[in-house]
């Protein structure tokens, strides 16, 4: 009688692991089998639209002192839709690459500008603005002159 017992302790625990298994028991399976949804881009005509109307925001506002740190913000309001043009440029496979190298280049430029870490100022002889507010006008130029769908 002991055997039987034990027998069936055993078959009753082995049959308790199995079914928490399968059923995913200490988890939930199925949130564990999933990828990770991948973020969405923007198509590049609603980037660009964005982008269109940072700098239209910056002409409104502009930036009407000369002394450096004056226009950071600014930079920072037009740089972050130019990244997110760049992201939406990257996963549109409509064209080729090629066809928005110069928009990339300007996006490159405006980075470069940004890249300092700080608005130098207008009387600056380095300054930094023209690569970011110049090359931010010279892109919305750029893409009334190439329009997305």
């Amino acid at each position: 009688m002991g055997r039987y017992t034990w027998g069936q302790a055993v078959t009753g625990m082995v049959l308790a692991a199995t079914v928490a298994a399968v059923s995913g028991c200490g988890g939930n399976a199925e949130a564990e089998n999933k990828k990770p949804a991948a973020p969405k881009t923007v198509s590049v005509a609603k980037a660009a639209a964005d982008f269109k109307a940072a700098v239209d925001d910056y002409d409104t506002i502009g930036c009407e002192s000369t002394e450096p740190d004056t226009c950071w913000e600014q930079m920072q309001a037009v740089i972050e839709p130019a990244r997110k043009l760049r992201k939406a440029m990257n996963a549109d496979k409509s064209v080729s690459p090629e066809f928005y190298s110069g928009a990339y280049a300007l996006i490159n430029k405006m980075e470069k500008g940004v890249a300092v870490g700080e608005d130098l100022g207008a009387s600056a002889l380095n300054t930094n603005r023209p690569d970011v507010f110049g090359s931010a006008h010279d892109l919305s130029d750029w893409l009334d002159e190439h329009p997305t769908k």
